[in-house]
C-alpha cells in the first residue's frame, strides 16, 4: 500500500491508478511528516514538494532524507525556478533521492520504473559548474552536454558490519575471474588497492566513479569495493552485501543502527569469513528475519584457486574457471546476467 502526501497538486494525485493506505493533504513541517510516517508501513511515498513547508531550501529535503526511505520516495517538484534549479536536483541526487519528477504523469512512471543512480547520474552536478536541465515528457531528466553511461556488467560488494571484508574479497574474485574473463577491481574512497600490487585494480573517489566504470566499459566485468560511497551502489547491475555472522560485530551494528536488518532483509546477503553449519545458519535467518544468499568460509588470499569462491562465482552468473555453456569455447554470463 501507499501514502500520499498532497497540497497543490491533490486533485491530480488522487487520480493516480495506485492503492493508498493514508493521505495528508495540506501544507506539512517536515518534522511533522516524519512524525506521521515513521513507524508506519508503506510500499511508496509521493510527496507534492509544495505540501513541505519552505522546501524551496533544499536543506528541508535532506532533513527528510535523513529520516525516511528515500527509495521509496516520488517526490512531485513544481517546477519553480528554485526546484528546477540543476543546483537543487544534483542535491536530491546526493542525498539518495533519485525518483522526482515535475509532473503527474511522471510519477506513474516513476512508481513502475523506479531510478537508481545510474538512470540518474548524468545530471549529478560534481562540480560548481552547472549545466541547464530538462526533462522530456518520459521525465528523463537531460543535462546538455553529460555522456550517457554504457551498460557493464558491475558487482558492487559492500560491507554491512565493519571489517566484513569486502575489499579482500574483490581481489580474490578478481584474481579468480582473471583467468576467464577481462575483469577489473575499483575501490571507493579509499586506497587500499595499493598493497595487493595487483593489475587492473584501481582506487578512485565517488565522483569519479562514473567515468571509470565508462572508461573500462569493454571488460567482461567490474567489480566495486563500495566501502562507505553514497553513490557506488546505484551503478551496480548487483551489490552483495557483506555481514560477519558474528555475535560481537551484529551487537555493535544494531547498536548503531537499530534498523539496518530491516532495510536490507530483501538485498543479497552474503555471511562473509562465516565457520557456521547449516543448522546454524537456518537459525540465523530465522532470528534476524534474513534470506542468505550465500555462505562463504575465510578464503585464503594467497592461493591460486579458491573452489569455495568457484561455487559462489557460479551462483552469481559466471562460468567455473575451465568451464563454458554447453560446452562452447566462448566466455559468457548467465544467472543474473542473463
Amino acid at each position: 500500500m501507499n501514502v500520499i502526501v498532497a497540497n497543490k497538486y491533490r486533485d491530480a494525485l488522487a487520480n493516480l491508478d495506485i492503492e493508498v493506505i493514508k493521505k495528508l493533504e495540506g501544507e506539512f513541517t517536515v518534522e511533522e511528516i516524519i512524525e506521521t510516517f515513521r513507524n508506519f508501513f508503506f510500499n511508496k511515498m509521493i510527496i507534492d514538494v509544495t505540501a513541505i513547508k519552505d522546501y524551496k531550501n533544499i536543506k528541508t529535503l535532506q532533513q527528510l532524507s535523513l529520516s525516511l526511505d528515500t527509495d521509496k520516495v516520488i517526490l512531485l517538484l513544481d517546477g519553480s525556478p528554485e526546484t528546477s534549479d540543476p543546483e537543487y536536483l544534483s542535491d536530491l541526487i546526493s542525498m539518495h533521492i533519485y525518483n522526482f519528477t515535475m509532473n503527474v504523469d511522471g510519477v506513474k512512471w516513476l512508481y513502475d520504473h523506479p531510478n537508481s543512480y545510474r538512470d540518474v547520474a548524468q545530471y549529478h552536478q560534481l562540480d560548481t559548474t552547472h549545466e541547464p536541465v530538462y526533462m522530456n515528457n518520459t521525465n528523463t531528466v537531460l543535462v546538455q552536454g553529460q555522456p550517457e553511461f554504457k551498460q557493464n556488467v558491475v558487482i558492487c560488494f559492500k560491507d554491512i558490519t565493519p571489517g566484513a571484508g569486502a575489499t579482500t574479497l574483490t581481489y580474490i574474485a578478481k584474481k579468480q575471474l582473471a583467468k576467464n574473463y577481462d575483469v577489473v577491481a575499483i575501490e571507493v574512497d579509499k586506497h587500499d588497492f595499493m598493497y595487493f600490487d595487483e593489475e587492473k585494480m584501481f582506487s578512485v573517489s565517488s565522483n569519479e566513479l562514473g567515468n571509470a566504470i565508462s572508461k573500462h566499459s569493454d571488460c567482461d566485468a567490474i567489480l566495486v569495493d563500495a566501502n562507505t560511497s553514497p553513490v557506488a551502489e546505484g551503478f551496480a547491475s548487483e551489490t552483495i552485501y557483506l555481514l560477519e555472522p558474528s555475535k560481537i560485530q551484529l551487537n555493535k551494528l544494531l547498536a548503531r543502527d537499530p534498523n539496518i536488518l530491516e532495510r536490507v532483509k530483501n538485498k543479497k546477503i552474503v555471511l562473509n569469513q562465516c565457520m557456521l553449519s547449516e543448522q546454524d545458519v537456518s537459525d540465523f535467518e530465522y532470528e534476524t528475519g534474513l534470506s542468505i544468499y550465500y555462505k562463504l568460509p575465510s578464503l585464503n588470499d594467497q592461493s591460486s584457486d579458491n573452489e569455495a569462491l568457484d561455487k559462489f562465482l557460479v551462483k552469481l552468473g559466471f562460468y567455473k574457471q575451465g568451464t563454458t555453456q554447453g560446452g562452447s569455447d566462448k566466455k559468457g554470463f548467465m544467472g543474473i546476467f542473463k
